[in-house]
């Protein structure tokens, strides 16, 4: 067997899922089917949008699967049709058995974690909220409890204090791309080999941290918290879904100006005043808003806030 012959099925939705679906076409593996999300309304007009890896794959032909239900035996039909030997699942749905136990190599997960950390929807966000120094990825076959299957490849990636969730997340896409090649080419020397893939149990014996899915409320700025933890929730949740500020210290000058505004770009500081500077107070420190989206305005620098500011308001900040 080798990367021309073994036919491949692959699931993902988002950006994330694209680069490793890219990977593996360009590479030369046998991609014979993806399967992605039905396509969802959006925007003012509500027209149908695809999904990225729909885009992707239409643009170098590949056949595709959309079910809106994945125990339809329509849907069960059409994807044994395809023979896989292997599925690939990256960004994707929580899979039935019936799907995930098809292949007769099975099917592996690329999770941007370092399993068995960060189980759940949204590993990177958490990992930059909580303040990680390093995050990565792994690769893990499918099995009943989800994001708990035996660890195949794993690697890691230091995490900058000032990055943001959107410059980690891209570093670990295409690191995961390259780490899901890698782990069909060890699943078919196993096979040449005759010898079971070699994979390791994930570790349940630690202090685990989740990652469950991230909502609105989720996103709220909580300025009674440590300037880090704050500076951290901010880059953790940008440049999406955004951090929002839902309330702040009532004596503020700009208090009700910026309930409901988005952050995009903080820092931590010392300082509770200083001229073109947004600067909030928090349990032993400040934060200094740098960049934020006024509830129906653009994306704007703070300074480029306050300046507009400046004929309408009386205060030590502008």
């Amino acid at each position: 067997m080798d990367k021309q012959s073994i036919r491949i099925v692959y699931m993902g939705t988002p950006d994330f899922a694209v680069e490793s679906l890219r990977a593996l076409v360009e590479g030369g593996y046998n991609v014979v089917a993806v399967v992605t999300m039905p396509d969802k309304p959006a925007g003012r007009g509500h027209q149908l949008q695809f999904s990225a890896v729909k885009q992707y794959a239409l643009s170098v032909g590949l056949p595709l699967l959309q079910p809106e239900r994945l125990k339809a035996e329509e849907f069960l039909s059409e994807l044994r049709s395809y023979n896989a030997d292997l599925q690939i699942v990256v960004a994707f749905r929580m899979l039935p058995e019936v799907v995930w136990n098809m292949p007769r190599l099975g099917t592996f997960n690329l999770h941007a974690s370092l399993l068995p950390q960060y189980r759940g929807a949204a590993p990177i966000n958490w990992a930059v909220m909580n303040g990680d120094t390093e995050t990565g990825a792994t690769t893990f076959m499918l099995q009943h409890e989800i994001d708990t299957g035996n660890i195949i490849l794993q690697e890691r990636i230091p995490i900058a204090d000032n990055e943001n969730v959107g410059s980690v997340h891209d570093r670990l896409m295409m690191m995961g791309a390259n780490l899901v090649t890698r782990t069909v080419d060890t699943i078919i020397d196993a096979e040449n080999q005759g010898v079971a893939l070699p994979t390791i149990p994930q570790n349940n014996d630690i202090e685990l941290r989740q990652a469950p899915k991230i909502f609105k409320d989720t996103c709220a700025i909580d300025f009674s918290r440590p300037a880090q933890q704050v500076y951290n929730h901010i880059r953790g949740l940008s440049p999406y879904p955004a951090a929002w500020i839902n309330q702040m210290p009532a004596t503020h000058p700009l208090a009700e100006l910026l309930k409901g505004a988005k952050v995009y770009k903080a820092a931590v500081t010392q300082l509770s005043e200083q001229k073109g500077h947004i600067i909030i107070p928090c349990a032993d420190g400040y934060i200094d808003i740098l960049e934020l989206q006024l509830p129906g305005k653009k994306r704007m620098d703070a300074s480029a806030l306050l300046n507009g500011l400046k004929n309408s308001l009386n205060t030590k900040l502008i």
